[in-house]
Formats: C-alpha cells, structure tokens, sequence
C-alpha cells in the first residue's frame, strides 16, 4: 500500500523537520511511528532519512535559526519556471532554486498569506518513497486565514482543482484536486489559532488516533487540537516536544 515511484506534477512529494533537537526528534519519532534512521552527510550538517516499511518517508534536519516546523513540498517539472510563476502571482521566494546535490533542485516559497512551501524538480530522488501507510505523509493541508485568496493563488500555481465545502451556508473547508485524485485542502483560521501565521500541517496515518495520540504525550509531545471526528476519520493535532505541529489521521486512505 503506498509504494510510490514518482509523482505527477504539483502533487505533495515530500515532508522534512526542521529541529533545534536533531536526537530528541528521532527518539520521539521512532516512539511513535516506529521510524528507522540513517543519518546522511551533507554540506554543512546532517540530513537523517526516516524510514517506515522499508521505504523513505520523511527526513530530520537540525537547525537553530527558526522554530521547529514540518517543511511540505510539491512536486514540479522545473523548480525555476514555478519559483518565477510563484513570484508573479504575488509569492515571496525565500530561497531560489538550488541544487541538492545530484538528488533533486528546490526552492522556497512564502505564499501571499504568508505560509511557507518547497517545490521539488526530481532527480535521483523522487520524494517518498511511501505514502498513505501507517506512519505515513497521507495529507497536507494549509491554516489560512483566506482561502479564497489561497485557491486562486494554488489554482493558477499547480493546476490544482478546488472545491470548497459549505456547511450552513459558512466555508467550513476547501479540498485540493489534483491529477485526478485528492490532494490535501484548506482550513480556515479562527480565533483558536490567536496570531499564529498561515502554515502547511501534514497528516500521518495511524491505526488508532487516541492511542497515538496518548503515546505522543507520553513521549514528551502537546496535544493542541481533538481528537475529533470528522467524515472522512478520526484526527488530532499534536507537537512533538521541539513545538512542530502536525496532525495524525485514523481511516482510510487512498492506495
């Protein structure tokens, strides 16, 4: 379930950690997900790949400059063409495209509401390895305080089809199309987030999101938000013990 050999153009890829705590995230990680490391040497530090069923899923990176956050990335034919386009729909670029070695070419993306994003242009890597699978990236989904404003913007970037949801006449959530197939969608903010900027919040599959939930905890994480029900499963938001926000799903998800 979840074996991925490549991806369709403006389709999730990829999800990174950036740490101030490079070791205390691989131990609340491999507590939780029962992820397997191995720590690859990089210009300028370590990048340690995550690895759920035998297949890459996600990587560590220590940092001190920031916060502790998930970076999200989208894959894309040519990191310069959507760095240029981005840039002209009104996108700040934080970081233009650049080489990671022979694995792939990126750049960094602030959207007009502030909320970050990386694009992918594949090389020798094509991003997960697995997707969807307990311990996996199986969504992505953006806080925004204008998701109006976040589709045009998304639509015209990747192509993505969107479809808002309207409960009692209020937008109550936004969902991204993709090649055909679901790709992750908006939430609007409320005054529960407080000043907290606009952000990208990926979503992992678990077999039972209370039970994860409490174990995250017990590892040293918060829980900020659920569990809850909703139609399509179960979730939660929780931080790990460095603060990074993400979510943990119970259902199904597509193959």
């Amino acid at each position: 379930m979840g074996k991925r050999e490549s991806y369709e153009p403006g389709t999730f890829c990829w999800i990174d950690l950036s740490t101030p705590d490079s070791d205390g995230a691989k131990a609340f990680y491999g507590g939780l997900f029962g992820w397997e490391f191995r720590d690859d040497e990089i210009p300028g530090g370590v990048y340690t790949m995550c690895f759920g069923h035998g297949d890459d899923v996600a990587a560590i990176v220590q940092q001190d400059q920031q916060p502790a956050h998930w970076n999200n990335y989208v894959a894309v034919t040519s990191a310069e063409e959507t760095a240029s386009k981005a840039r002209e729909l009104g996108a700040t670029v934080i970081e233009d495209p650049f080489d990671v070695m022979e694995f792939g070419r990126m750049a960094v993306l602030a959207d007009p509401g502030g909320a970050m994003l990386c694009v992918w242009e594949p090389r020798e890597h094509i991003g997960a390895g697995r997707v969807n699978d307990l311990g996996c990236m199986s969504w992505n989904e953006l806080q925004t305080r204008d998701p109006e404003a976040a589709g045009e913007f998304y639509s015209a970037l990747f192509g993505w089809e969107i479809a808002p949801i309207e409960q009692d006449g209020m937008l109550v959530y936004t969902t991204i199309e993709n090649a055909g197939s679901q790709n992750g969608g908006f939430m609007p903010m409320t005054e529960q987030h407080g000043d907290a900027p606009s952000f990208w919040l990926p979503y992992f599959t678990v077999s039972s999101c209370d039970e994860a939930e409490e174990k995250a905890r017990v590892l040293g994480g918060a829980l900020f938000a659920g569990p809850l029900d909703l139609p399509a499963g179960r979730i939660a938001v929780v931080g790990d013990p460095q603060g990074a926000a993400f979510a943990i799903f119970e259902g199904p998800t597509d193959e």
